[in-house]
């Protein structure tokens, strides 16, 4: 897909990309200065040395801090990525056979992360509110294991994105998320929480995190990607205490820690209430160049069944094509008259709608869309026989 969006004259929706005009780069520059100058050569050192597994204590506390219920440092462990968090998820919780659930559709770097532990993934219907509670009770019923042992096992845990899902754009409403939280805990089903968007809404933050509402039955990831620069590649992980000594294990199996010098600078540039003053400019761009699309669409897909839905914050949104129409297949036409998108059919654990397709909004510009837009169009009248 890189490679596609790379050929000269390509308008790319597909790429899930923060915008390059959103990186600190000044903030990041003085950050550095002061690590490796500001504090002495020990310092400086320090910075380029081995460190602890867990993280860098004053970023360790800087996240315990930052979050909406009480948590103790010693639960925080910082990751190269949120994308580690989930590797890590799956070597302690995921064994060969075992259960896990998932949204319906969910993040492929998730499926990606789960897989080579050979679990069952499993989809739970879901909607415009987020997962169907009903259908989870259902998906979440204990079976007998194979083999020797008869002992009924339910699914390890549920992945959720509750807040401007990737791919969907979409968001949990607060009610959804109260009901899946007390079904969840009453059936005793962990909650494993991926948030890398949660601070890009565009009037309204979303309501509070699952895990604010059951911090012992959920394991919740965060990330820096999305409001400094995913170059840096950290993110961070909140763990109930008890297994956080596992999780600390496949952490120092897999990298040791992540790296000592990217901490150091983060922490720096967070320092002063950074992130107050900074995020709010992304949260304008993005819905400025997301309300930009929206009204393309409605443009140019006069006329042609295609549906989509309106986040309220995030990077995507979600389309579906006409009756008939397959999106693997439309794409190489698209792509003739300039315009990638994303199929939306590797997002489905189980029984993908091949009619449906992810549109990134944040790193074409404004002048872009209309182009891009109206390529697309054209590529399905002609796809479809409009």
């Amino acid at each position: 897909m890189l490679k596609v969006t790379e050929k000269p004259g390509i308008i790319s929706f597909a790429g899930g990309l923060p915008s390059p005009q959103t990186f600190p780069i000044e903030a990041f520059a003085d950050a550095c200065e002061k690590v490796l100058r500001g504090g002495g050569v020990d310092s400086a050192r320090a910075s380029l040395q081995y460190a602890a597994s867990e993280g860098y204590r004053p970023l360790c506390e800087w996240v315990a801090a930052s979050l909406p219920w009480d948590v103790s440092p010693d639960q925080v462990m910082i990751t190269t990525g949120s994308q580690q968090g989930l590797d890590l998820v799956a070597k302690v919780l995921i064994d060969e056979g075992s259960r896990v659930l998932v949204e319906t559709p969910t993040y492929l770097g998730a499926l990606q992360a789960f897989t080579p532990m050979e679990p069952q993934i499993v989809g739970v219907a879901s909607d415009a509110e987020g997962v169907d509670v009903d259908d989870l009770e259902g998906k979440a019923a204990p079976t007998l294991r194979t083999g020797a042992s008869v002992t009924p096992e339910g699914p390890r845990f549920l992945y959720v994105l509750p807040n401007f899902q990737n791919p969907t754009g979409r968001s949990m409403s607060e009610a959804r998320r109260a009901a899946l939280v007390a079904r969840a805990a009453a059936i005793g089903l962990p909650l494993v929480e991926d948030n890398p968007y949660g601070d890009l809404w565009f009037d309204h933050p979303p309501p509070p995190p699952l895990t604010a509402r059951n911090p012992e039955g959920c394991i919740y990831l965060g990330s820096f990607s999305k409001v400094l620069a995913p170059g840096l590649r950290l993110g961070f992980m909140v763990a109930p205490k008890a297994i956080m000594p596992k999780l600390l294990q496949a952490k120092q199996a897999a990298d040791l820690h992540s790296p000592s010098f990217n901490q150091r600078v983060v922490a720096e540039v967070l320092k002063d209430g950074f992130l107050d003053r900074h995020v709010p400019t992304i949260r304008a761009l993005y819905k400025r160049q997301c309300h930009a699309m929206l009204s393309a669409l409605r443009t140019e897909m006069a006329g042609l069944d295609v549906q989509w839905n309106e986040p309220d914050g995030g990077m995507f949104l979600w389309v579906r094509l006409p009756e008939g129409m397959n999106a693997t297949e439309l794409l190489p036409k698209a792509v003739e008259h300039g315009v990638a998108f994303v199929p939306g059919s590797a997002f489905y654990a189980d029984h993908a709608d091949p009619r449906t397709l992810r549109l990134s909004f944040v790193t074409a510009t404004v002048e872009q869309m209309g182009v891009g837009i109206a390529a697309l169009a054209r590529a399905i009248r002609e796809q479809h026989g409009a």
